[in-house]
């Protein structure tokens, strides 16, 4: 005959032996003598039911079941508690203080490149630049031939670019070679007279070594006004080059040099910055070839919409990769792409 008395009994028995085990293996006792399939008491009083009168069954089902549902909780209830217990015991047996603060996050640092892009961002802006950007997927009309740059030059070979395939009677692609397409396109959309700096990336076919990468960064410069001369480029470089080396005084001087997109084009070096009699950055010559420069080409001018008889303008490149390679006398190019922490981790 169905009894709750006894049940609650039960419940009070084993909920009593769960909460009262001294450790894990005591619990799991526990659990094994009520809780077994084939041998748990629980599993013995369940047994019963189908030799009771149909009436009780029901009752008699649902008061083992309770007693069942109590016990599991006291089980876990007891896993819980043996387990802070043992957390606290490993910590008075540790060295381990919770009232330190936590361990911080490693922390990532600026690159190089973008150290020095910003610094010279910095630079051209406090002249008066504007700071550009332009597609590295570059059509082929801008990268060469709004640049005074013809189809049998040799800066076109196939060895030196890197061609994209385009779908007939597409304009051919290219990865652009220099960051000089931007000066067209500046001269298209800024009304003169202007002053606008453009970094970025670029990329060419060649051989990777110390030296040489296929992708590296430049940062093009281009000024257009009415009355610009080959004097203001000069001291535009002057002014620029002692903030970014920190010298009060840097003496430079320009070399002839043939650039298509400028008439007449110049090679401008820099005297080392790093030494008085020679060193490692400056060959043992006390020079350093840094910009090459010279006066926009009337035809540039042209194919960016702008009258060369009223406007005149000066444009000057630079490697910004060879630049930071001097400002923190890195020997290898391939460092700075190679995405090494260890390199990297010397800027942090």
């Amino acid at each position: 005959m169905f009894d709750s008395i006894q049940f609650d009994a039960l419940a009070a028995e084993a909920t009593a032996a769960a909460a009262n085990a001294p450790d894990d293996a005591a619990l799991r006792a526990v659990e094994r003598e009520w809780l077994d399939k084939k041998a748990g008491r629980l599993s013995a009083i369940l047994g019963r039911i189908p030799s009771l009168p149909p009436e009780e069954r029901r009752g008699f089902g649902a008061a083992a079941n309770g007693v069942k549902q109590a016990l599991e909780a006291a089980i876990a209830a007891r896993a819980a508690a043996l387990e802070e217990l043992r957390f606290a015991a490993a910590l008075r047996d540790s060295s381990f203080d919770p009232t330190l603060p936590a361990a911080r996050p490693a922390l990532g640092s600026l690159h190089p490149l973008t150290l020095v892009q910003r610094e010279l961002e910095d630079i051209f802006t406090s002249m008066g630049y504007h700071v550009l950007e332009g597609p590295e997927v570059e059509l082929d009309e801008y990268n060469f031939q709004k640049l005074n740059i013809p189809a049998d030059h040799p800066a076109r070979d196939a060895t030196d670019t890197f061609y994209t395939r385009t779908n007939a009677g597409h304009p051919p692609l290219v990865l652009r070679t220099h960051t000089s397409p931007v000066q067209v396109r500046a001269m298209e959309r800024l009304k003169p007279p202007f002053r606008a700096i453009a970094p970025g990336r670029v990329f060419r076919s060649e051989s990777t070594d110390a030296t040489h990468e296929h992708t590296f960064h430049q940062m093009e410069g281009l000024v257009v006004g009415e009355d610009v001369t080959v004097a203001e480029l000069v001291g535009t470089m002057k002014s620029f080059l002692r903030a970014v080396f920190r010298v009060d005084d840097l003496e430079v001087r320009l070399r002839p040099g043939f650039f298509p997109f400028v008439e007449p084009g110049f090679e401008l070096d820099a005297r080392c910055p790093f030494c008085t009699a020679g060193c490692r950055v400056c060959k043992g010559t006390r020079w350093i070839e840094l910009c090459p420069c010279g006066m926009v080409h009337p035809s540039v001018l042209r194919a960016g919409g702008i009258d060369p008889e009223r406007w005149r303008g000066f444009a000057f490149g630079l490697g910004l990769s060879r630049l930071v390679m001097l400002r923190y006398q890195i020997d290898d190019l391939r460092h700075l792409l190679g995405g090494d922490l260890r390199f990297l981790e010397t800027f942090a």
